[in-house]
């Protein structure tokens, strides 16, 4: 049976950039589809299931960021902000209301592939693809399964639950919890987390990109995100789960 390829949705206002944008990424194998606001994208959304969405910032009634937060409600698929908006703040708020990554416009053909590709890589590990069979999936679960302070974290069914109540996680909040919690105790600086999780090399102004994805955590996981007693700071060193 042939695998079926990845579904891209890019939403911008401009058709041109769509086009462009489905030419590129069309040439590579991914299936396309388009959305020209933040409304059909969030309906689109609704209908089916992408693995990646790629999302402009400046649209005519809903916003970027008003978008992401809406789709967030229905979708963890990585969501990659690309806009002309390239302050750090327009970056971090792209971050605080749910995007993975955000590419500067103008880009590279490049490194728009490269994000993508590194994008739905990602999701497609951490998402749960490997159902695999029942048995198999019941020999092991036992041993799938994480106890960290309330949470309990599925290996298998790639969740996370307190008290039999699933908390919502995008994959990059699930990758950054399990190695955390996997490796507890261990220092791991910014940098060895990016790259891991985003499996990308370090660049400068990554470490806010680990640091608003660890807050965004905090917020969905701790009672108190304002002092943190299961993902911890290690001032000038990194992150920690004790």
């Amino acid at each position: 049976m042939e695998e079926k390829s990845p579904e891209i949705l890019i939403v911008d206002d401009n058709p041109e950039i769509r086009e462009v944008l489905h030419i590129l990424l069309g040439g590579e194998g991914f299936g396309i589809t388009e959305a020209k606001d933040g409304n059909t994208a969030i309906s689109a959304v609704r209908e089916r299931e992408f693995d990646l969405i790629i999302l402009d910032i400046m649209m005519p009634g809903l916003n970027g960021y008003q978008t992401c937060m809406e789709i967030r409600k229905n979708s963890n698929a990585p969501i990659l902000f690309l806009s002309a908006k390239t302050q750090e703040g327009d970056k971090m708020l792209g971050f605080s209301s749910g995007g993975d990554d955000y590419l500067a416009k103008p880009f590279s053909y490049n490194e728009l592939v490269s994000r993508a590709k590194a994008l739905i890589r990602r999701y497609q590990v951490y998402r749960g693809k490997n159902e695999g069979n029942g048995d198999s999936v019941k020999s092991t679960e036992e041993k799938s399964v994480l106890l960290y302070h309330d949470l309990e974290i599925d290996e298998v069914k790639e969740t996370v639950t307190r008290s039999g109540r699933v908390i919502d996680l995008t994959d990059t909040e699930y990758a950054l919890l399990h190695l955390l919690v996997k490796n507890r105790r261990q220092i791991f600086s910014a940098e060895y987390l990016y790259e891991s999780v985003w499996g990308e090399p370090y660049y400068y102004g990554a470490n806010n990109t680990v640091m608003v994805h660890i807050r965004n955590l905090r917020r969905k996981i701790e009672t108190d995100p304002g002092e943190p007693v299961m993902i911890r700071t290690v001032w000038g060193r990194g992150y920690r789960c004790d």
